[in-house]
């Protein structure tokens, strides 16, 4: 039996979320919203994602929520992609993914996530050992693991060298 171009006879909540975010490169769009990345062009460039890639990415994933377009100059016409809490939603996965491909491909450790309020770096799923506390994602501090390209290509890449909270946006004088 071939199979299907989608998941809709699929009665299985992986499968519906798969019909969301399993296409090529959406989670990494919802990687790089997480980490503060909001506007059109920054991650066409962090990305090196086709153009109409992006565009319908962007437009999926803020028809089912998980970003919000918000317009952010008048003239000309500029929309950035805000996060929502569908997206917030969807960290643990993230994080369980990273470190499944870096235990299963042997990858260097790219980025660390440490709780803000006490800088210890977050377990397995989220929690802070420390503190016996899930970290909630505003409170997950980005800082540059050993494996990261210390001298990038692009600015996106550049801005996020330095320490940071996820979801604390990307500002136009850091890129």
């Amino acid at each position: 039996m071939a199979l299907g171009k989608d998941y809709a006879a699929q009665e299985c909540s992986i499968a519906r979320a798969l019909e969301v975010v399993g296409e090529r490169w959406t989670l990494l769009v919802v990687r790089d919203a997480l980490y503060g990345v909001r506007r059109y062009n920054d991650f066409l460039v962090h990305l090196g994602i086709p153009r109409a890639v992006l565009a319908a990415r962007l437009q999926a994933l803020t028809a089912e929520g998980i970003l919000e377009k918000r317009r952010y100059q008048q003239s000309p016409p500029r929309d950035e992609y805000v996060v929502t809490d569908r997206a917030i939603a969807l960290w643990p996965t993230l994080r369980s993914l990273g470190l499944w491909g870096r235990e299963h491909f042997g990858e260097a450790q790219l980025r660390i996530f440490r709780h803000a309020a006490c800088g210890t770096e977050l377990g397995p799923y989220g929690e802070c050992p420390a503190c016996g506390t899930v970290v909630p994602v505003p409170d997950v501090l980005m800082v540059p693991g050993p494996g990261l390209d210390t001298d990038p290509a692009d600015p996106v890449s550049r801005a996020l060298l330095k320490p940071r909270r996820l979801l604390e946006p990307l500002e136009a004088g850091q890129v």
